[in-house]
């Protein structure tokens, strides 16, 4: 059967909306937000990111975001338009203030218990109950605001979350405590109440915290772009611009050691640029007129004058940025199980709470004691654990690769890609670097000054092999010679004089192959022959792929010529000459026969091929359709990329279902204790936030699985 197509097409006219939603904080919240949105006349999709605490609605022009704003607004969810160049707010810094209220005031009221357990009585425990009291309540009032105010939203509007069982456990326990301090009574919970908000908050503010994280890595990117540039008006006068301020087909006047603020074309001057950023190669890169650069890299030798092609959020930095955040947010069949439990949790715990509590009222447990049990039911199942056990390792999992220079653009792609066996890689820019690269031996034969005068005729050329001399060249170290009269004649090369010679770059006489021939007065011919070489540690990737179990094969769209010697060279199988729809056949071929496969190819003749396949992955250098087609981006030169890629995906999948078994294993040993009364509410407030703190610590197993 047919793999389901994940990218669907929506109309030219959709309007994109990103509203911040800081209240969200769980898997319930998210489908909450998202269903809200979705009932919108108008929205064709809403989608969340619990990382960044934002959705993206897709609709059409004639809702309004005010309407967006005001639906969320019924559900209980504050929201407002995100600035997409505002500082992010921290998910941490509102926390921490409830969070050492709430770890000091316990501290103090454990203190006041400890006599009380100790056997204190009549006046003395009195007076620990009141001194208790006078701490605790005003503690608990400030530290449980967060969950107070999140369930006072729904409630509002006849609606239901996590919070609201947490909240009504905190109210109960600490009104019982209080009634029992003004009577006398034997006991009061001010020490199990505020140990049951600090464990919530500490769980709350380490899952924040690892978003804060995650989301640091975006806001790491769009810091390298620079805060203005030199730009230089037609009449040839230059002055400061702000970032905010440029507009494509400006001229940016870059010094050395500045950095890009926008994409574009240098014009004039020739430098190296450090391109570590987007691509994680050390080497600088040597750019000349023609040459296109991006937005963050550095310039590191000479200035240059660069075209403004593309701003703001169109340039290449902005991309990554955006497929960073959109990383561990898709709705893959864990989250849907996760979302699924988190939206019967409410009815169902507080179905069971009231049933716990007639059930030991019918059993002659009296009023006191079977509400004290129903507390305990009440924060025991909370499903912190459950909720976090999908997106915590899909975010720790993708901040992984993503060190390693691959992008996921999709968290169920992880899940996806762990269930591959079978792969089918495009040749040319995928399993080759698809370019020409100048043949080693022929560079290391060129005198020192042969090869800066021919690195300085080809940088005034945009001809592919010129292209990849240059780049060839300038990752030797190798600096361009100044050159006179140069001329460039198209289809026969570049022409100039070098100290008084004339010096030309351009076609051999007679050359079998890709080639190109360096003439310099007095000096022997020097022909440098290129090929399309294949990506650095190909064979070792190969390698890989086969100790995972996954079958590979080619599926190119090159002639049969040029694929029979890459297959020699790597030893796969391959299919020749193939078609957009021929590619997409062959896969739809292997799912039917029971495989799961994955699509590794770069260009537009592979966009179909990519979207029909089990899992995908695409190089940096692919078109614009390869990248949004494909689930995965892999920015560096090496293939071992995509065996690193797989391998994370299936250990990432085995932390998720551990972290489910972990959840659930919780919830069935503690609620039926709770039920029968063996649990205090302060032990419920250990035990539940413990699981979430496992459940978190295990996915940070993950952050090390790249390498």
């Amino acid at each position: 059967m047919t793999a389901p197509v994940r990218n669907l097409a929506v109309p030219d006219d959709t309007v994109h909306t990103v509203l911040a939603v800081p209240g969200m904080h769980c898997a319930g919240c998210m489908g909450k937000v998202e269903r809200a949105l979705r009932a919108v006349e108008g929205v064709a999709s809403a989608r969340t990111n619990l990382t960044a605490r934002t959705v993206e609605v897709v609709h059409s022009p004639h809702v309004e975001t005010p309407t967006l704003v005001a639906a969320l607004a019924a559900t209980g969810f504050d929201a407002q338009p995100r600035e997409i160049e505002a500082e992010p707010v921290s998910a941490v810094k509102p926390l921490l203030a409830p969070l050492g209220v709430a770890a000091f005031a316990c501290m103090n009221v454990m203190l006041m218990s400890v006599s009380v357990w100790s056997g204190a009585d009549g006046t003395t425990r009195s007076l620990f109950h009141w001194v208790s009291a006078l701490i605790g309540v005003p503690a608990i009032v400030y530290a449980g605001r967060p969950f107070f105010a999140s369930a006072w939203k729904v409630l509002r509007h006849g609606k239901t979350n996590m919070d609201v069982p947490i909240s009504i456990g905190v109210t109960i326990a600490t009104g019982l405590s209080f009634y029992e301090t003004l009577t006398g009574g034997a006991e009061a919970w001010f020490d199990g109440v505020l140990m049951l908000l600090m464990f919530l908050l500490a769980g709350r503010v380490l899952d924040a915290m690892m978003r804060d994280r995650a989301r640091s890595g975006v806001d790491a990117l769009l810091r390298q772009v620079a805060t203005g540039t030199m730009v230089v008006a037609v009449d040839g006068e230059t002055r400061w611009l702000d970032t905010k301020a440029l507009q494509p087909g400006m001229l940016m006047r870059v010094a050395a050691g500045e950095r890009l603020a926008a994409d574009g074309e240098v014009l004039r001057g020739q430098t190296r640029f450090d391109q570590s950023l987007l691509t994680g190669e050390s080497a600088p890169v040597l750019a000349g007129p023609g040459t296109l650069v991006h937005a963050g890299t550095l310039n590191i030798d000479a200035p240059v004058d660069v075209r403004v092609s593309a701003i703001g959020q169109d340039t290449a930095l902005s991309e990554i940025a955006r497929l960073m955040e959109a990383a561990g947010q898709s709705r893959s069949k864990y989250v849907r199980i996760a979302d699924r439990a988190a939206r019967l949790y409410a009815p169902a715990v507080h179905t069971l709470a009231a049933l716990t509590f007639a059930g030991w009222m019918i059993a002659g447990a009296g009023w006191y004691q079977s509400l004290v049990i129903a507390i305990a039911v009440l924060i025991i199942t909370c499903p912190c654990a459950l909720g976090l056990a999908v997106p915590v390792a899909q975010v720790v999992a993708a901040g992984a690769l993503l060190k390693m220079g691959v992008l996921v653009k999709d968290g169920s792609a992880l899940e996806r890609m762990a269930e591959i066996d079978r792969i089918l890689i495009d040749k040319t820019g995928t399993l080759t670097l698809g370019r020409p690269v100048p043949d080693e031996a022929a560079l290391g034969a060129l005198s020192p000054f042969q090869a800066s005068v021919a690195l300085a005729l080809a940088s005034h050329s945009r001809h592919p092999l010129s292209l990849g001399l240059v780049q060839a060249l300038g990752a030797r170290g190798v600096h361009a010679a100044m050159l006179e009269d140069v001329a460039e004649e198209a289809g026969q090369g570049v022409t100039g004089r070098w100290n008084g010679l004339a010096v030309a770059l351009g076609r051999p006489a007679s050359a079998q192959g890709m080639a190109t021939a360096l003439r310099i007065q007095g000096d022997p011919v020097r022909i440098i022959a290129f090929a399309d070489r294949l990506r650095p540690d190909a064979e070792a990737a190969l390698l890989r792929l086969a100790a995972l179990g996954v079958e590979a094969s080619i599926l190119s769209g090159d002639s049969l010529a040029a694929v029979a010697a890459v297959s020699r060279a790597t030893g796969l199988t391959g299919q020749a000459a193939a078609s957009p729809a021929e590619k997409q056949e062959a896969i739809v071929r292997l799912q039917n026969a029971g495989r799961k496969v994955m699509m590794a190819g770069d260009g537009l003749n592979d966009g179909p091929a990519l979207a029909t396949a089990h899992a995908s992955i695409a190089p940096g250098s692919a078109s614009d359709v390869g990248r949004q087609a494909a689930d995965m981006v892999f920015t560096a030169e090496s293939l071992l990329a995509i065996p690193r890629a797989i391998r994370v995906s299936r250990k990432t999948m085995r932390v998720v279902r551990q972290n489910f078994v972990l959840a659930i294993g919780y919830n069935l040993l503690a609620v039926p204790l709770a039920i029968l009364g063996h649990v205090t509410p302060l032990f419920a407030a250990v035990a539940m936030s413990t699981s979430s703190l496992i459940v978190v610590a295990n996915s940070l197993r993950l952050a090390g699985e790249a390498k």
